[in-house]
């Protein structure tokens, strides 16, 4: 599958926590509808890479740029927006909000943004059956498997029909298994619905669903490498 338009460009960013460099000179871009991965060892600055291009954190040094707009010039309320509707974010443990059911976890993005419940919970229980978890709607976080819950994370990820989803290690805390079933559904809705994906992870086998690999080192690219798509 060929993804020749850059929908997200990041230009020579470095970021230093404390006295530790956590990006260097990181130049990487994201194309429309692709599935990239960013892999490296643990301490590599692969989620503070996410995090910048997400608008989560502004680098100390270089550029992000998404649909023309300079992501780390623009005022947090426009970033907060964005996350709110082109941007999805997934991380590592869903962050699914404890005290409300997986519908209402799904449908807050919608509901957040003005949409009422009825549509909202229409929506979401749409993206709910999409990712497998229909008859779940009722259950709160706790009450769900850690696959079950991460992909009501997905589901809550992509209600709003965003342009690109951040993906924080997705299948970390998860088994083998269950790794692979949220990966699977991951991919092929995003596939399905033309959605980019950044995908961070430490694991081959996670990295093996997308398109491209950038492999980060020290906070650096060390080099890209360009997949089959994996079946």
């Amino acid at each position: 599958m060929s993804h020749e338009v850059p929908l997200l460009t990041a230009r020579a960013l470095a970021k230093t926590h404390g006295r530790t460099k956590a990006l260097r000179d990181a130049t990487i871009e994201l194309r429309a509808g692709e599935i990239l991965a960013v892999t490296g060892t643990s301490g590599s600055g692969k989620s503070t890479l996410l995090h910048c291009l997400a608008g989560i954190v502004r680098p100390d040094e270089g550029s992000v740029v998404y649909a023309g707009q300079r992501l780390d010039q623009l005022p947090d309320k426009r970033l907060s927006e964005l996350r709110r509707t082109e941007f999805g974010v997934v991380f590592q443990f869903g962050q699914l909000i404890p005290e409300l059911t997986a519908i209402d976890n799904v449908a807050l993005p919608l509901l957040l943004a003005g949409v009422g419940r009825a549509e909202a919970h229409k929506r979401a229980g749409a993206w709910m059956e999409r990712f497998g978890v229909r008859g779940q709607e009722e259950q709160r976080p706790g009450e769900m498997s850690g696959g079950q819950a991460q992909r009501v994370s997905m589901a809550r990820a992509l209600v709003t029909g965003p342009k690109i989803v951040f993906a924080d290690e997705p299948t970390g805390a998860l088994d083998s298994l269950a790794s692979e079933q949220v990966m699977a559904a991951m991919v092929h809705t995003a596939r399905e619905a033309g959605i980019a994906v950044l995908l961070i992870t430490h694991d081959h086998q996670v990295a093996a669903y997308a398109d491209r690999e950038v492999r980060l080192r020290d906070g650096a690219i060390e080099d890209s490498v360009d997949f089959e798509v994996a079946q």
